[in-house]
């Protein structure tokens, strides 16, 4: 069993093994997740992500985690849902450069349940307790109302002096809109 890095009430994240990156890929990997990430990824994109994952926890200790449901009995029980975690900011150029920055993916049938609130959540207190960071971002495009309603409910802010062009997606998934939270901010919140 893969190393365990968090858990909450339902969910655990690990580090990643392989059986969990051939779940991750035939969960995620299609039209519906992928439709604001650039659309369903081939081999070689899926074995580049995977690269940037284990890159991101070799450099900062820290990486998009695999994100399992508890074997509890429940829905989902003892399944790979998707992702949670953490990396640093790549686009060189932008505000949030180099800033942590919080994510997560999940399979479609695992939306609208609270997980990616409860990951991201369990995320917040870790990073922010683990880190000498006082700020984390998280990116999304206006389009995807989902993923920046969870930043909003999250606290973070929209900060829309800090949006971006980022040259790898196509004009329609542009620009990158940026949501933002401090350690305090996130404290009170509690």
């Amino acid at each position: 069993m893969a190393e365990t890095i968090l858990e909450t009430a339902r969910l655990r994240l690990h580090a990643w093994d392989d059986a969990s990156w051939d779940d991750f890929v035939r969960l995620t990997n299609t039209p519906a997740v992928m439709r604001w990430l650039g659309g369903v990824q081939d081999g070689e994109a899926l074995a580049s992500t995977r690269t940037r994952l284990e890159d991101y926890l070799n450099r900062y200790g820290h990486t998009f985690w695999a994100c399992r449901r508890h074997d509890d009995g429940g829905y989902l029980a003892n399944e790979l849902i998707g992702m949670v975690g953490f990396k640093r900011a790549t686009l060189e150029g932008t505000k949030v450069f180099g800033m942590l920055e919080i994510g997560w993916r999940l399979r479609e049938d695992a939306w609208s349940k609270g997980y990616a609130k409860e990951g991201t959540s369990a995320c917040l207190d870790y990073i922010l307790a683990a880190k000498d960071d006082e700020d984390v971002v998280a990116l999304t495009v206006e389009g995807n109302k989902d993923s920046w309603g969870l930043m909003q409910r999250l606290g973070m802010q929209r900060r829309e002096d800090w949006d971006f062009f980022d040259p790898n997606y196509p004009p329609e998934l542009n620009p990158t809109i940026v949501h933002h939270i401090t350690r305090a901010q996130w404290q009170d919140s509690l």
